[in-house]
């Protein structure tokens, strides 16, 4: 997949419209995350978001991020500006978010629909709601993430930061 298919928005019925949901194939949905769907958002980045850090996180910090904790991180982005969309088949399967400045986050798939697409539905997606040219961070150890990201046009910039324990790298689509 080029980076022509990401990089800028088309126009269409395609993933890249802005607006609060999207209806794709598979009786996929994306929409974005409000009160009605807030708690369903939370579990699914609860799940996903331990599945991914348990490799490198300790158990106890691993165990702490339940939808409760989750929920009140997820409120907290949105007060701060950020949206959150969800995305469901018809079940929730993923999250992600964009932060103010086209900054796509917490793009994070249940362990179990992993592989089907779903995370590059979903990035597609996150790419055509952003208002400028989209970039992340990634964890410097999440080398699959990094690939992903590479596989949809994202590079690496250069700048690094830090979380604390661990580096994070900024991507941003070419």
């Amino acid at each position: 997949m080029g980076r022509a298919a990401f990089w800028p928005p088309s126009g269409g019925t395609a993933p890249g419209q802005r607006g609060k949901s999207w209806k794709g194939g598979r009786n996929m949905k994306i929409d974005l995350v409000d009160a009605c769907r807030i708690e369903a958002a939370a579990r699914v980045h609860a799940i996903a978001w331990r599945a991914s850090h348990e490799a490198f996180c300790s158990p106890a910090f691993v165990a702490s991020h339940t939808a409760e904790r989750q929920q009140a991180y997820l409120q907290q982005k949105m007060a701060a500006g950020s949206r959150f969309y969800l995305l469901t088949l018809p079940k929730p399967a993923a999250v992600v978010s964009i932060a103010p400045g086209s900054v796509i986050e917490d793009l994070y798939v249940l362990p179990e629909e992993q592989n089907k697409g779903l995370g590059t539905q979903l990035l597609r997606f996150a790419i055509g709601q952003c208002t400028a040219r989209p970039r992340l961070w990634v964890l410097e150890n999440n080398k699959g993430a990094q690939r992903f990201y590479q596989r949809a046009g994202f590079r690496p910039t250069g700048r690094r930061r830090s979380t604390g324990r661990l580096d994070e790298v900024e991507f941003l689509l070419l």
